[in-house]
């Protein structure tokens, strides 16, 4: 693969008539965030994910990876152009855009005195399921992994990766056609984090368009449709995963993310 002339996967669609385009279920159109201390945290970024599709976005500590996911959940607003969920702006009808996503981050919050059954009839309650039952919640613990065992213990006691499993739990259970993940990785052993790449491919199966922000490039590779790699606000890179097949991503990554921190070292 040429690096410096090889057309990314926006170009290619580019040529596809827009007529004949589903419309995504993720997009961001020229997104920008720019902070009131002047920091440009998002530059202009571009990409679209569809159902059925799990999209790794992948950069270092202020890539742009959070801020294009909060700009999704309207926690911030742009300064410059649309993020969007099933073709609703979100920052202009953030309530009906919530309805269609759901969310895990990084660091899963709980009620540390609820047991893991207790704090997922919370939350799928506050999101209008109430038709779920016991057998409910622990079919959906067992499918990401948490052992019956721990299921009505209290929270406070789970490491973070059993915290991070229930965070999942959440999310299958609102049922939205889009997920974020926010880093859903870190904090999980090997083995849950195997338990992890197969639970995504079940999901993407389900038709559910799956945006995951992480550093884990072997996981993300193992899983993803489209690899998107950021590096100080911008997307510098997508490619499929056909285009990438054969290539080594971590030898990728370096020369988008290195490369670029270089040219712009020596423009200083």
């Amino acid at each position: 693969m040429n690096h410096a002339t090889t057309a990314t996967k926006v170009d290619r669609e580019r040529a596809v008539p827009v007529a004949e385009r589903p419309r995504p279920m993720l997009e961001t159109i020229g997104l920008s965030k720019r902070y009131e201390d002047g920091v440009l945290a998002l530059d202009h970024v571009t990409f679209s994910v569809h159902s059925g599709q799990v999209y790794g976005m992948l950069g270092a500590n202020g890539a742009g990876k959070t801020t294009t996911i909060n700009l999704f959940l309207n926690f911030i607003e742009p300064t410059e152009g649309e993020a969007r969920i099933d073709g609703i702006v979100t920052h202009k009808e953030p309530l009906r855009a919530k309805k269609k996503v759901a969310f895990v981050s990084e660091n899963v919050t709980l009620y540390p005195n609820f047991t893991a059954v207790q704090n997922l009839d919370y939350f799928a309650r506050l999101g209008g399921k109430d038709t779920y039952r016991k057998d409910d919640y622990r079919r959906v613990l067992l499918r990401v992994g948490l052992q019956e065992d721990a299921h009505h213990k209290r929270v406070k006691g789970y490491s973070k990766g059993m915290r991070q499993k229930c965070g999942i739990a959440i999310a299958i259970l609102k049922d939205a056609p889009a997920i974020l993940l926010d880093e859903p990785t870190s904090g999980l052993d090997p083995q849950a984090g195997f338990e992890f790449i197969r639970l995504l491919r079940t999901l993407r199966e389900e038709g559910k368009a799956i945006l995951m922000s992480t550093h884990d490039i072997f996981r993300a590779k193992e899983v993803a449709d489209v690899i998107g790699i950021m590096n100080n606000g911008r997307m510098v890179m997508q490619e499929g995963r056909d285009q990438l097949m054969g290539e080594d991503l971590e030898k990728l990554y370096m020369h988008y993310v290195a490369g670029h921190v270089k040219q712009n070292e020596a423009e200083v």
